[in-house]
């Protein structure tokens, strides 16, 4: 979220794959550029620090140039639920250590969000396609919504045949950190990265002011205090269901949550 997050996870992430010993790593980047959208200088210093695919979301668009960018680079996707005209995809095969395949889907939901087609259908016609175990030996899933219980829902839909659903796009991390009946690791919310003394990653004032006035007065602007870096970690078995799942909070305002050893 903003400059902030984006440089803390820049500087932070060659660390904790070394430290994690992470075979993988999937990123959040539609909030990246000023809190709208990305830009493609911005992709390429995620991928310089070793992120390894990068999703998005509603905002993926906010940045013209990215609809250029995202046509020539596989890595950067955005939701399979989006009309077909749209560059870019929502699902890709990546090449993990250790020689590994792993199928990244993103999805976006439909509650509260602008108007988009089904995500459910398209996502189970992926993971129809690439059993788990057979084409990837792991399948993550970034469900982009509004609405929690839409959120658990794909979880449930995806359950034994992924090996994690974790949601975005509310900016708040979720305490729901589990590993559901099927073996698929799910966190409602992975949280942002980016400045907590905010509202949702923005300065504080002109949303304050929105919500006591109702006028549209001032641009938002991301706010710029120290990060907390949010994610999930998950460490799966030789059957790409997870065996572990914890939450990482690293640095900033939030009660810090680190990998158990």
């Amino acid at each position: 979220m903003g400059r902030r997050g984006r440089t803390a996870v820049i500087e932070e992430l060659p660390a904790l794959r070394q430290s994690l010993d992470l075979d993988f790593v999937v990123v959040n980047c539609e909030n990246a550029a000023s809190g709208f959208g990305v830009t493609a200088d911005i992709c390429r210093a995620l991928f310089d620090a070793g992120v390894d695919v990068l999703t998005t979301g509603n905002h993926v668009w906010d940045q013209r140039e990215i609809l250029d960018y995202i046509q020539d680079e596989d890595r950067l996707l955005r939701p399979l639920n989006f009309p077909v005209a749209n560059p870019g995809k929502g699902v890709g095969l990546y090449p993990a250590r250790g020689g590994k395949q792993v199928l990244v889907i993103q999805a976006q939901g439909q509650i509260y969000m602008p108007p988009i087609d089904d995500p459910f259908g398209p996502v189970e016609d992926v993971l129809n396609q690439h059993p788990l175990g057979h084409m990837a030996d792991a399948i993550i899933i970034d469900m982009h919504a509004e609405a929690t219980s839409e959120k658990m829902a794909m979880g449930h839909i995806a359950d034994g045949r992924a090996s994690l659903v974790v949601g975005t796009h509310t900016h708040v991390p979720t305490a729901d950190t589990q590993i559901l009946p099927g073996g698929t690791a799910y966190q409602t919310d992975a949280g942002m990265c980016g400045d907590y003394d905010s509202v949702i990653g923005m300065d504080k004032e002109i949303p304050l002011q929105r919500f006591r006035t109702k006028l549209r007065n001032g641009r938002f602007t991301p706010s710029m205090g120290e990060a907390t870096i949010c994610g999930v970690f998950v460490e799966t078995g030789d059957d790409g269901l997870a065996v572990t799942v914890e939450p990482l909070r690293l640095g900033g305002r939030l009660r810090q949550s680190h990998v158990s050893d």
